[in-house]
């Protein structure tokens, strides 16, 4: 009898123990199937299709702090060629104009109002002339806030009879800003100033 109750609690020993065996195996294959379907789910949903011109184009999306560098440099860019890019055309410099005061504040407005006072855009009207900047670098330090920047840039000034190279160098601070249709990298230059801006090549047409 009692040899019959060993065999009972050796057996139910076993059958808890395959139970217990089974369990945990289930348990880890559960985790293991809701953790891939979260980083399923997770990827997707940082997956975003745009219909452009009838076609499906595929988008991921990523947090800002992982472009900001990016943005503001294409934002100061963005600005100066904006700014600083003109043709003969007053509507046409007061458009430009308009568009870049969104991405600066009144630091921007002060240095148009000097070129103005200067007659410089009266001049490129006046004179039928063509101005092209092209950025060379941007220099950005991300350690500080608001983000201090400085902007190398040379201008091609085309005039009837010859082009002239000149050099831009500005600088300034970047803050951030809720994104807008107007401001679309959500920064707003700050203490805009030119620190350099002189002739460095001349050349006849």
């Amino acid at each position: 009898m009692f040899k019959t109750f060993q065999h009972l609690d050796k057996a139910f020993r076993s059958v808890r123990l395959f139970a217990l065996t089974v369990l945990g195996c289930y348990t880890v294959i559960l985790c293991f199937v809701l953790y891939h379907s979260y980083r399923m789910v997770s990827g997707m949903q940082q997956k975003i299709y745009i219909l452009y011109n009838g076609k499906v184009l595929e988008a991921v999306a990523a947090d800002r702090r992982d472009n900001v560098g990016v943005e503001a440099r294409d934002h100061v860019s963005r600005f100066h060629e904006l700014f600083f890019s003109m043709e003969p055309d007053d509507k046409l410099i007061r458009e430009h104009v308009s568009k870049a005061m969104y991405l600066a504040d009144g630091s921007a407005l002060r240095v148009y109002q000097d070129l103005k006072e200067a007659g410089y855009f009266s001049n490129v009207v006046a004179g039928n002339i063509s101005q092209e900047v092209k950025v060379d670098s941007i220099a950005l330090d991300l350690n500080v806030y608001p983000y201090p920047f400085r902007c190398f840039a040379h201008e091609r000034i085309i005039r009837p009879s010859t082009i002239t190279v000149r050099t831009l160098v500005t600088k300034g601070v970047l803050r951030s800003l809720e994104r807008s249709t107007n401001n679309s990298h959500g920064f707003l230059i700050e203490r805009l100033e030119i620190v350099e801006n002189k002739d460095v090549q001349t050349v006849n047409r």
